[in-house]
């Protein structure tokens, strides 16, 4: 199957600002579009049938409509619709295995509606097995616009393996042309608390061990992407706090989550959960070993 990079439509204003951002990366990445609406009671195409006793007719409009204005702001992308009978969460997982990348729509940031899409996305993100995106609903520009995206930032752990993580993030660092920004987060041992602040050689001590790691893991990567302008950041705060936090100006925010195992359930981690429901960037999780 030729690569593609998969939007999941559902006709919301969170799945078109998701099909506009999956837009943008299948051009820069030369990769087909496809925009995916599922539908468990779609019908069977008929044939020669007039649109208003088309069961159909809906379900394609919104497919049409977001394909319409995509080719209008790129016309020279492949794209490719797609209309599902199926749930949209199974159709959606598998759709995930196939694709380069699978982009849905979120929701706001109130409580009520942080999760993205609420019963469909969250599992998703949970099972996929290739990278998920999420990206928030376009808003209007209010005062002062702000300055345009210029990184992709990575959050890194610095235990056990970070390959497919990296290789996420530099290569989409790479094909918009922006710089990257790996962020470590590391909380401080209950021994280097004292009663007016954090010991400062524990403190310091820490820091240099967690650069030398950051670094090695980092090595390979600048020299398979020269062209991509790396900065690190060490803090020593809550990991998701830091986070979220220095990917408020980011394009794109990618963490990572372990790889689903058999007779395991799915499970997102304090960072990947924090970014999903309080980064104000596009999102991307990355399942890796």
């Amino acid at each position: 199957m030729q690569p593609v990079v998969t939007v999941g439509l559902d006709g919301s204003q969170e799945s078109l600002a998701a099909a506009r951002w999956a837009a943008d990366e299948a051009d820069k990445r030369k990769l087909t579009l496809r925009l995916l609406h599922a539908w468990p009671l779609l019908a069977p195409e008929p044939t020669r049938v007039p649109s208003e006793v088309d069961q159909n007719y809906w379900a394609k409009r919104l497919v049409h409509t977001a394909q319409a204005e995509i080719h209008a702001r790129h016309p020279g992308l492949s794209i490719a619709g797609d209309l599902v009978a199926e749930d949209a969460q199974n159709a959606l997982l598998q759709a995930a295995s196939e694709s380069e990348m699978t982009v849905l729509g979120s929701r706001g940031l109130e409580p009520v509606e942080s999760y993205f899409l609420g019963d469909v996305s969250l599992p998703v993100v949970a099972r996929a097995e290739r990278p998920v995106v999420l990206v928030r609903a376009e808003t209007p520009e209010r005062g002062t616009p702000a300055a345009p995206a210029s990184r992709v930032v990575v959050a890194l752990k610095l235990h056990g393996a970070s390959d497919d993580l990296l290789d996420f993030a530099f290569h989409t660092a790479a094909a918009r042309g922006v710089a990257l920004l790996a962020v470590h987060g590391r909380s401080v041992p209950l021994h280097a608390r004292l009663p007016w602040g954090v010991d400062h050689d524990v403190a310091e001590e820490i820091t240099r061990d967690a650069q030398k790691e950051l670094s090695k893991a980092l090595r390979p990567w600048r020299e398979k992407y020269p062209q991509v302008d790396v900065a690190d950041s060490i803090h020593l705060a809550n990991p998701a706090k830091a986070v979220v936090r220095a990917a408020e100006d980011a394009v794109l925010l990618v963490v990572g989550r372990r790889a689903h195992r058999h007779g395991l359930a799915p499970h997102l981690g304090p960072v990947a959960q924090a970014a999903i429901h309080h980064g104000s960037c596009p999102v991307a999780v990355v399942p890796h070993d």
